[in-house]
């Protein structure tokens, strides 16, 4: 790929060096940053490739960095690292305009799907086929289901849905299921990049 640039901002140096290595080996040409605002320093509406956040980072968080991007013109694809407990953060980011979200532990491939995925999606926007797919998809979902992924869009765990709806969290997950499976998502983050896709 031409924009095979990846640009790793992470505040912890062992997950620096460790996704720097792993990205490396993969072909990806890495360029690592220990804040936002050193990359925001570095970069300019002309660099390419793609982003690799932390969301939880003093100075500025990757919510900070992304609308910071917007302003300055910064225009490549984000995508988010973010702790289990950090899901609604990440939903928000991707709301803010981050390509896609991963939960620390991750695997390698998970990242470099990611990442592959961020740099040819970016090229392109859905078509028209696709984007009727989606709503077609999200036609298809019960009531129940639908106020399922609306919590899951609002960055609920299955307990907090599970008790503003009235149902057990194993209910919950089992409509969680069905709505993954009516969505053909493999992900959550693929999950709500769909939704906000056509919203």
């Amino acid at each position: 790929m031409s924009d095979s640039v990846v640009h790793l901002i992470d505040d912890d140096e062992d997950v620096r060096r460790a996704v720097s290595f792993l990205l490396s080996t993969a072909g990806f040409a890495v360029k690592v940053y220990e804040s936002a605002i050193q990359f925001l320093e570095k970069c300019s509406p002309q660099s390419t490739g793609c982003i690799v956040s932390d969301v939880r980072m003093p100075g500025m968080d990757g919510l900070q960095l992304l609308r910071r991007l917007k302003e300055v013109g910064i225009g490549m694809p984000v995508v988010i690292l973010t702790g289990h407990a950090d899901v609604a953060l990440a939903v928000e980011a991707m709301k803010a305009g981050a390509t896609d979200f991963i939960e620390k532990p991750f695997s390698d491939d998970v990242l470099l799907d990611a990442i592959s995925s961020a740099l040819v999606r970016h090229s392109g926007n859905l078509s028209e086929s696709e984007t009727s797919q989606v709503r077609a998809r999200l036609a298809s979902l019960t009531q129940r289901e639908r106020e399922v992924l609306d919590g899951l869009l609002a960055g609920h765990p299955n307990k907090t849905i599970a008790y503003d709806l009235g149902l057990s969290p194993r209910t919950v997950e089992i409509h969680r299921a069905n709505v993954m499976t009516k969505m053909s998502a493999s992900s959550l983050s693929e999950l709500v990049r769909m939704t906000l896709s056509v919203s």
